[in-house]
Order: structure tokens, then C-alpha cells, then sequence
């Protein structure tokens, strides 16, 4: 089958019958160039993952996972149009070809894999939380027989929240809704006793939506880790790379020490892993159809993950959130740089 027509039977699959039609195979990067900029999905307004600041300037996380591919295609990290999307929309739009990129705080699941995406590398690991006031004296699932939940229809919190009911017999009761402002305001109004989502993003409505953070409290709905992963349309290898190596950049960059101050004191290095992650020895670059100084531009640009990650999210961030399974692996943590060779 072509990947033309795998591309029709993943709309088809997803109940997609109209819009403009998708990328075909081979052909992302050159209509992202001639365009002159990315489309990328963004969030409705999580902070720390993707929201305008007050002078409309995206920021966070996933925005940021936008930016170092645009610096890779174009050295510039501004060449990017971002589409807040819901979580209903998101699956369509990349398949119908509205943005080049999804890295919307995207659980990569099997059915979402088979079923015309590609998921690229993670760019954070999370589990899926519930947020509840702490005027109810619950702090663990086992105590939230009754309860009713706030949850975004098209996610996969809607399956947790299900799963979770079942297995401990609580009987709660889902109230959904489409977008993730709809959703907050409903939890902070009192609509509902209890919100689901990915724990980052409980922290980061808690700190920018709770009239007192300290009201709430988040614990874990589950014992499982989540890979929240950019994906892209199937029948694209070549796209797939460009952004599968972007993100592997940022991780690289850090496990080999080179940051945002420092790039271009480190493009004087003898280390060879150095000088070919830097573009200084080429080949990398040209085997995906990019400069050969890509990686090194990106980490000039936008630093590396460890600093991303602070930036955003961790201690230079509102949320001030540990890094915990998002360390190095040499750290202890999840986050694997493969090899630039």
C-alpha cells in the first residue's frame, strides 16, 4: 500500500472527511520551506507547556520542541505558527495536514501509532493525576468512591479515568468536556469534586488558575508512566527524522555537556563525539537533508533539555517542578540520547 493511501485510510480510521489534504510522502520538509515557517499544534493555555505570555510570545515546553525544529530547517526559532488546538482536534489536523507537528502533551498509545502517526522521541514522561480540594480529605484514589470527575473528552485520561473506577470499584461519575479551559473552569468552580490529567499540567492549572494553590491537592491515579511524545503523520521518513533528531539534539547537547553559554567554545573540542554532534566533522546533517551545524544552531538558540526544562517547567520556572523521571539516564532518569554518528 502507498503511503498516500496509508495516509486516506488513517483519516478514514479517525472519521476525518474534509479539509485540506495532507503532506504527501517526502514532501514535509519542502513544503515547510517554501512556506517559510511551521505549523505546529499547541495547547488551548497550559502554562509550562505551551501558552502566549502577556505580550503573546508562545512559551513552554512543547513550544519550545517546535522552535528546535525550526532551527533546525531554518537556524531561526521564531519561523513557527502556532494552532492552539483541543484534544479532539489535534489527531485531525495533523492528519489533514493543518500543522507539520504535534507535541501537544500527546501520550504516545499503540491505536494513535497504527492509525496514520508517527511518535518521534519523548519529550517527557509523566503519570496522569488527580486534582482534588483538600476541604474533601481525599489524598489517594482508593478514597474517591462517589466522585465526580473533569475530563477532556479525546484524551487518554478519559480511559485512565474509566480504568481507575473499574479497578477500585468508586463508581465515579465523568463529567466532560472538549477543551482544556472549559475543563478548569469547571473543576475550579465546583462543577465537579475531582480533575484528571497529566500530573504537569494539574501543577501548572494549580499555580496560574487556583485562587490559593495550597486549596489542592494532587496524587497519582495510576502507577503507570506516560511517554508524552511529538508525533507526525505516517509516509513522511525523511520529516520523521528531522524532528526525531531535533529533540535527540536537546538531550545530547546535555548528556555531553554542552550548553547554551558554551557552544561555541565547544566547537574548539578534540573530542570526536563532540566535533561530530557540533557538525564540526560532517555527515550528520546531510544525511537528513539538513545543515550540517543543525544540532550545534539549536543548542545556540534554545540551550539544551536540562535547560529547557528548567526554563519551563523546573527551578528557573512558576511551576518549580523536579525533574524526576525527565533526568539523564545517567542521572537516573528516562531521558536516552542515542548517538550522532
Amino acid at each position: 500500500m502507498t503511503s498516500k493511501l496509508l495516509g486516506m485510510c488513517a483519516a478514514l480510521s479517525f472519521g476525518l472527511a474534509a479539509g485540506s489534504a495532507p503532506a504527501l510522502a517526502g514532501a514535509t520538509l519542502d513544503a515547510v520551506k517554501a512556506r517559510g515557517f511551521l505549523n505546529c499544534a499547541a495547547s488551548q493555555g497550559t502554562v509550562g507547556f505551551g501558552a502566549p505570555d502577556e505580550k503573546g510570545y508562545w512559551r513552554g515546553l512543547d513550544v519550545e520542541t517546535c522552535r528546535a525544529v525550526a532551527v533546525a530547517v531554518f537556524n531561526d526559532k521564531d519561523k513557527v505558527e502556532f494552532v492552539p488546538l483541543s484534544g479532539q482536534q489535534r489527531v485531525p489536523a495533523l492528519q489533514t495536514g493543518e500543522i507539520d507537528i504535534l507535541p501537544r502533551t500527546f501520550t504516545w498509545t499503540l491505536r494513535r501509532d497504527a492509525n496514520g502517526l508517527n511518535f518521534t522521541t519523548p519529550n517527557y514522561y509523566e503519570f496522569t493525576g488527580f486534582m482534588m480540594p483538600k476541604a474533601l480529605g481525599v489524598t489517594k484514589v482508593e478514597e474517591m468512591e462517589g466522585a465526580s470527575v473533569c475530563v477532556q473528552t479525546g484524551s487518554t485520561t478519559e480511559v485512565v479515568a474509566n480504568d481507575v473506577s473499574k479497578e477500585h470499584n468508586l463508581g465515579l461519575t465523568p463529567v466532560v468536556f472538549e477543551n482544556s479551559s472549559a475543563l478548569s473552569q469547571a473543576f475550579f468552580s465546583g462543577r465537579c469534586d475531582a480533575l484528571i490529567t497529566d500530573a504537569a499540567a494539574l501543577a501548572s492549572l494549580r499555580a496560574t488558575k487556583a485562587e490559593n494553590a495550597d486549596d489542592y491537592v494532587i496524587f497519582p491515579a495510576t502507577k503507570f508512566m506516560d511517554a508524552l511524545t511529538p508525533a507526525v503523520r505516517h509516509g513522511d521518513d525523511q520529516w520523521l527524522d528531522i524532528v526525531n533528531w531535533s529533540i535527540q539534539a536537546l538531550i545530547a547537547g546535555e548528556q555531553l555537556g554542552i550548553t547554551q553559554a558554551n557552544v561555541a567554545d565547544m566547537e574548539k573540542s578534540e573530542d570526536p563525539r563532540v566535533k561530530r554532534f557540533l557538525g564540526v566533522e560532517p555527515g550528520n546533517g546531510a544525511a537528513i537533508g539538513l545543515d550540517e551545524k543543525f544540532a550545534a544552531n539549536i543548542i545556540a538558540k534554545l540551550g539544551n533539555y536540562g535547560e529547557m526544562f528548567d526554563r519551563n517547567l523546573g527551578k528557573d520556572s512558576p511551576l518549580k517542578l523536579e525533574r524526576g523521571a525527565n533526568r539523564l539516564f545517567s542521572n537516573g532518569g528516562l531521558m536516552f540520547p542515542l548517538a550522532f554518528q
